[in-house]
């Protein structure tokens, strides 16, 4: 197989909308400019199109816009192809890692089922690969399941109280679910982990366009019905995932030390009941802590025990709204009416004049700003987008970045580990505090005057949850407004009309990552026996696919710590 790359062919040429469903493969063999370029490249015509690798938008050239493409062909003439283009490096043999699932014998074995705590990506993809590596996982999430939770969130953004373990951030599939799906990651993967999450998504009912797209995603609408496929195989598989069910506590058989027992590798993990508070006990060689980065009550536990943990830097900032329709003129230089483009996207940083990094986060192409909070008294946002990105609106947080020595020259540092987090919770109530109880919403030209929005310009919030007007520099620190105002000015000479007076912003966005990171050997364990923090709100992802990536690894080692017990009883 050779693989073809830097393809261009004129976005006029080739309809992106028809290589979004299952045929796509017979719309690349029908494009005649592709075919004679392919032909020009290869100096044959002996070649068939086998798959299509990687489709991105060259927009750099406004009156000429292109598709890039990668592509694997079969020729008969591959040795002759390869050897005529050995200094070409956009003509190569195909070499992409193939991911192989290591093999336990586990037969005539017994032992306790790890135990994972969380639902979301990392969660999930742990709890998948382990029973596909034969043993049997149990998840606990304390949120409900993912269409139960869909009608809580719906409900609270109706103007409904908020149901603190049922929201955008708990629950089944955690806060991926409401989100634009992002599937992009900077992650470096030379053993083929990234294509398999790619792989899996896809056979659970995701796009199939994900498998190609430069900047793949999947939209909330779609990701939904991932995440409940997902948990049917791994229950098909002997795995069992529970709901409604909070983990409140650990600790060690015979011994009720927190600290790392002498000898000793059983865990007793402490579960509580949503729907009436019941406690209950299970017992486990190996517990994943895949929690999520909103896990406040959990940080807060974990704190108190001997686990490692330590207070990390996120971002925090604003979101910001746009026609979609003007950041497809900015980006492509047409209307997205007049071609049958992908919605428009754009990556934006600025290093401001106090030293400060600015830049967008979770954009979200024809997508909504939602109220994302967890729990009451508190205004955070997030992004969302259906698959197709149709809404009138994109936007973007607009985020500057904060660190410890924030959070401990504002007070917190008494507060150690979670320092991040009572930095968070300051702002989150004092944004709930400026809308009173809705999500505050500013136009950009009062914001940077400091004055409260009386009504909207030509741009109409598409927000999901209630919103007001607000003075949205009451519920940030001074040093990161003045950081998103330069930035959002200078972003107007990349994007024109970016800094435009009527856009509208909204806050805050808070959560952007972990405010702790639980540190882990090259085990992937912690400093206590037998517990393997994972995905994000450990401090080791950034995204649903980064998150799923390490659940695989977590599962991975989770895997090899229990055979490896498994084979010292069986030598004793």
């Amino acid at each position: 197989m050779i693989r073809l790359n830097q393809i261009k062919i004129s976005v006029k040429k080739l309809n992106i909308n028809k290589l979004r469903d299952c045929n796509y493969l017979k719309e690349l063999k029908a494009c005649e400019a592709l075919n004679k370029k392919l032909k020009q490249i290869l100096k044959t015509n002996d070649f068939e199109i086998k798959k299509l690798i990687r489709l991105s938008i060259d927009a750099r050239d406004k009156d000429n816009l292109q598709y890039i493409l990668s592509l694997d062909i079969e020729s008969s003439f591959e040795k002759t192809i390869l050897k005529n283009n050995r200094n070409n490096n956009n003509i190569m043999s195909t070499n992409d890692p193939e991911y192989k699932i290591p093999y336990f014998d586990l037969k005539d074995k017994t032992y306790m089922s790890p135990v994972i705590i969380g639902a979301g990506p990392a969660g999930y993809f742990a709890g998948l690969y382990l029973a596909r590596m034969g043993f049997k996982p149990v998840i606990f999430e304390r949120g409900k399941s993912v269409f139960e939770r869909v009608k809580d969130v719906e409900a609270f953004w109706n103007g409904e109280d908020i149901n603190p373990e049922s929201n955008v951030s708990f629950g089944e599939g955690g806060a991926g679910t409401f989100s634009d799906g992002k599937l992009n990651t900077g992650v470096k993967d030379k053993y083929g982990r990234i294509r398999a999450v790619i792989d899996d998504f896809i056979s659970f009912g995701a796009p199939l366009d994900i498998g190609f797209l430069s900047k793949p995603h999947i939209g909330t609408n779609e990701l939904r019905n991932v995440m409940y496929n997902m948990r049917r195989e791994i229950e098909r598989l002997g795995g069992r995932v529970l709901f409604n069910s909070k983990f409140t506590g650990f600790s060690y058989i015979n011994n009720e030390s927190k600290d790392i027992p002498q000898g000793a590798d059983k865990i007793r993990v402490e579960i509580t009941s949503n729907i009436d508070n019941k406690i209950s006990y299970t017992e486990t060689n190996a517990l994943i802590l895949a929690t999520g980065h909103s896990a406040r009550d959990t940080f807060s536990y974990l704190s108190q025990t001997s686990i490692n943990m330590e207070p990390k830097p996120f971002a925090i900032g604003v979101r910001i709204e746009h026609p979609a329709e003007l950041i497809n003129e900015a980006q492509y230089g047409i209307s997205n009416k007049e071609n049958e483009l992908t919605t428009a996207d754009y990556k934006l940083v600025y290093h401001s004049e106090n030293g400060r990094n600015v830049y967008s986060f979770c954009m979200c192409p024809g997508g909504y700003v939602v109220n994302a909070s967890s729990d009451t008294n508190q205004a955070v946002v997030n992004g969302m987008s259906n698959h197709k990105r149709d809404g009138r609106n994109s936007n973007s947080a607009i985020v500057c970045n904060v660190t410890p020595e924030d959070f401990f020259s504002e007070g917190f540092e008494k507060f150690g580990v979670l320092a991040g987090v009572k930095f968070q919770e300051k702002y989150e109530a004092a944004a709930y505090r400026e809308g009173k109880g809705k999500i505050p919403v500013q136009l950009f030209k009062d914001y940077k005057s400091g004055r409260i929005s009386e009504s909207f310009g030509e741009i109409k919030p598409d927000i999901k949850g209630k919103y007001c007007f607000g003075n949205i520099n009451n519920c940030l620190p001074v040093y990161v407004n003045n950081a998103i105002i330069e930035a959002i000015d200078s972003f107007n000479n990349k994007l024109s009309g970016f800094g435009c007076d009527d856009a509208v912003l909204s806050g805050v966005e808070t959560r952007t990552s972990s405010p702790v990171k639980l540190p882990r050997d090259d085990s992937f364990m912690s400093n206590l026996t037998g517990i393997f923090p994972c995905g994000e709100g450990a401090g080791y992802a950034g995204g649903i696919t980064s998150a799923s990536v390490d659940g695989i690894k977590v599962a991975e080692a989770t895997a090899r710590y229990l055979y490896n017990l498994l084979e010292d009883k069986s030598d004793n």
